[in-house]
């Protein structure tokens, strides 16, 4: 899709990822078609057989290597991935997460027997991965999480509740943020692999009720003297959460800037059909010069936005990608994400307010981009320490 007219930059033209766009698009239409996904959002989950098609496929652990378990690609491979999910409307599909948020965890931090226990397993969909942050009472404020994993005997026992979980509904490796020592704050705090499968004390809630992003299991955990092995502390070593959370947050922020401009220009390309076939007053919604300043004033700020985006995928393909300009990404490319949503909603008129004309998921599933993985406000925070 070049809605925009933007040219890509050098490190997305080459003919390697350019193939691989392609048939990450064909295997989305063949197994993530639109009359399949409506079906999905009706069950507020996409199926679990999908997960194991996108491990045959080679889907799963793109930017990992080969030798631990991974595709062997790079960023730039999770990058076509976000991209063809928001330019073909499947983009509820929890993939990205497992493959570019909790893949990493355990490929950066973890013991090599950690890797060769659940990389290669995560890679195949044996395992579908999600990582439990958020509880009841704490959201973008991570320090404030109440699970704990207490070490007892040759193990830990893992107690609290976590909530708005992606893929928690279908996952069964869980990474959980917990304090193992509660009296060190921050310093206390550890990731700790739950594989739920068999788990006693382990308990799924509710799959949540959303205005927007249906196909996406969102889910309640509940964790009651679940037993783990000591092992299965990312690292080894206690106390190192936070550190390796605060080090992966930018390229989480850095996926939902991605997956925005994606997405608004799918919704670009249908408002921009629309407005060309629709009649009023006898001509071409285009035709009038309200319709036309609009989508003007909307491909400029999706232009920038996206021409943005691109900087910081190259910056962190460099490894330079700092967590303010990450947050700076994060934030604004969320906004222009609502905001021109909103204005090409408008140019559907009534339609545009009925669920079946896709600018209407697109409109429902854009206002979840500037909660999570950190609030917007949170993200200004974050930039103006630099100030």
């Amino acid at each position: 899709m070049n809605v925009l007219g933007s040219p890509e930059p050098a490190f997305m033209q080459e003919e390697e990822i350019t193939l691989f766009s392609d048939s990450v698009g064909k295997w989305i239409d063949e197994h993530a078609p639109q009359d399949k996904f409506q079906q999905w959002i009706a069950n507020s989950s996409v199926p679990r057989q999908l997960w194991n098609d996108a491990g045959d496929a080679g889907l799963l652990g793109l930017s990992l290597p080969e030798e631990d378990g991974g595709f062997g690609g790079d960023y730039r491979h999770e990058v076509v991935l976000m991209r063809q999910l928001g330019w073909k409307g499947a983009d509820h599909f929890g993939i990205s997460l497992h493959n570019a948020i909790v893949m990493p965890y355990i490929w950066h931090y973890g013991t090599e027997e950690q890797k060769q226990r659940w990389l290669p397993r995560l890679q195949t969909g044996e395992l579908v991965g999600a990582i439990a942050m958020t509880e009841p009472g704490a959201g973008s404020d991570l320090q404030g999480i109440k699970t704990t994993a207490i070490k007892s005997g040759n193990g830990y026992v893992v107690n609290g509740s976590k909530t708005f979980i992606t893929n928690g509904q279908l996952a069964n490796l869980i990474i959980v943020v917990a304090k193992t020592d509660p009296s060190q704050g921050s310093k206390g705090t550890s990731l700790i692999v739950v594989e739920t499968d068999g788990a006693e004390g382990f308990e799924r809630g509710r799959n949540l009720h959303k205005i927007g992003m249906e196909a996406n299991d969102t889910s309640e955990l509940f964790f009651n003297d679940v037993k783990v092995p000591a092992d299965n502390i990312i690292g080894g070593t206690e106390g190192q959460g936070f550190v390796q959370l605060m080090q992966q947050l930018p390229q989480e922020r850095l996926n939902i800037a991605v997956q925005g401009v994606a997405a608004a220009e799918r919704g670009l390309e249908a408002t921009i059909a629309y407005v060309k076939e629709r009649k009023a007053f006898g001509k071409s919604i285009l035709d009038f010069q309200n319709t036309q300043f609009k989508l003007a004033e909307v491909k400029t700020k999706l232009t920038v936005a996206k021409v943005f985006t691109d900087h910081c995928i190259g910056l962190h393909l460099e490894g330079k990608l700092d967590a303010a300009t990450a947050s700076m990404a994060k934030y604004w490319v969320t906004d222009i994400q609502g905001e021109t949503i909103d204005e090409m909603l408008q140019l559907f008129g009534g339609y545009g307010y009925i669920n079946e004309y896709p600018i209407a998921q697109l409109y429902k599933d854009a206002r979840v981009q500037r909660i999570y993985g950190g609030t917007n406000e949170i993200m200004k925070l974050l930039i103006a320490r630099t100030l």
